[in-house]
């Protein structure tokens, strides 16, 4: 099949991932930051399913600019990591920072700690018959490690460490995502789509543009190479099949990540359904690379519009540019932030900008099947739990 869009990133001059040294000139705030953390997430598509978003976090204040592209699968050019990356990477990193934290206020000393976690998702039904729809499946969690808590001990704190991960928040419970909607510049009621209330926020139209890369570590995100191959029940191996009208599929998508000598964090994006390239990221509480929330949020908003792509390319519709505004709000950690409570978090809140010669019905659908077939929306919506292994090293 021939690939879809141009390969703008592959293209580009700029780095795939940095720190924006001048978010105010680009134009981008932080929402209150009524939890702990606040995260506005603008994205945009570039071409084909390749999409560019900036993130500016209230608790950090840096903002960050990411790319995001599908392999061939979706008839992708390969040259980033695919939305749901983001979400694995961001996850693991929080759980590490949670455990990290809760190890030193418990004067336990870690001397090894690796984790290898593997999200689930499924997309099941008819896109032409409009019954698609995307969910999501318990996390595992495998953590090698070496200290000296007894097993009933060790594992009590592990539970505890990943309830104290913000993430937990969006995790826990059944949480229904909110909405605002525009079409060429004017504001629609939505659909099925719960709508948030209040204005719509402005549209950050080509402000993405003036963004310039500020100091941060180099190799941000690499890319390794082939993801080992492993069976999973229901998955995809290889082709276009994440564009069939009628599926019934099952996603895998793993992080194994590391600590590095200077602190940051090393995580390898496994991508074993559909089978895909593995790539590399780093995390960083401290600046120095992406923080956990921000890796999150742009993972969710990088999702979600993969679902407009996949939509009007599979029912040739007319969606020449849209963009998001996503705010989502997050609670400390439990350990990192030093509160003792599990993680909280608020329904995620999304604008939404449309540009289209469709009509007003159709831009209102594109939106309710987008949340529909939306990963990371269904993560929220579903209770999910994290499935703990314990190997010592």
């Amino acid at each position: 099949m021939a690939k879809i869009g141009e390969d703008l990133i592959g293209k580009s001059a700029l780095p795939a991932f940095f720190k924006v040294e001048n978010a105010d000139e680009v134009g981008i705030s932080a929402p209150e930051n009524r939890k702990g953390d606040a995260l506005r997430t603008w994205v945009r598509s570039f071409s084909g399913f390749q999409k560019e978003a900036l993130v500016r976090s209230a608790k950090t204040g840096d903002t960050w600019r990411f790319v995001s592209d599908e392999g061939p699968y979706l008839n992708g050019h390969d040259a980033a990591c695919c939305p749901l990356a983001f979400l694995s990477c961001g996850m693991v990193a929080s759980f590490m920072n949670e455990i990290m934290a809760l190890a030193e206020q418990k004067g336990i000393e870690i001397r090894k700690l690796k984790l290898t976690q593997d999200n689930f998702y499924t997309m099941k039904g008819s896109m032409p018959r409009r019954t698609m729809v995307g969910g999501a499946e318990n996390i595992e969690l495998q953590v090698e490690i070496d200290c000296d808590l007894d097993d009933g001990a060790l594992n009590e704190f592990l539970i505890n460490a990943t309830f104290a991960s913000p993430l937990n928040g969006l995790m826990r419970g059944q949480i229904e995502s909110l909405f605002k909607l525009a079409k060429n510049g004017n504001e629609l009621p939505t659909a099925k789509a719960l709508e948030l209330s209040g204005s719509i926020l402005p549209d950050p139209g080509d402000h993405f543009a003036k963004a310039t890369p500020g100091e941060s570590v180099s190799d941000l995100m690499s890319k390794v190479g082939p993801t080992p191959k492993k069976e999973v029940a229901k998955g995809t191996a290889s082709g276009s099949s994440s564009l069939s009208d009628e599926q019934d599929r099952r996603l895998n998508i793993g992080a194994v990540a590391e600590l590095r000598a200077d602190g940051i964090k090393q995580i390898q994006q496994m991508q074993y359904s559909p089978y895909g390239t593995s790539f590399m990221l780093l995390s960083s509480e401290d600046g120095r690379a992406p923080d956990a929330n921000t890796l999150i949020s742009a993972g969710i908003g990088f999702c979600f519009m993969t679902q407009f792509g996949r939509f009007v390319s599979m029912l040739k519709l007319d969606l020449p540019d849209y963009r998001i505004v996503q705010d989502t709000h997050f609670s400390l950690g439990g350990a990192s932030g030093g509160t003792g409570k599990a993680g909280e978090a608020d329904p995620i809140e999304t604008h939404v900008y449309l540009q289209t010669s469709e009509s007003d019905e159709t831009a209102q659908e594109m939106l309710d099947i987008s949340e529909k077939t939306c990963f990371l929306h269904a993560f929220c919506k579903t209770d999910l739990k994290t499935k703990l292994k314990v190997k010592r090293v």
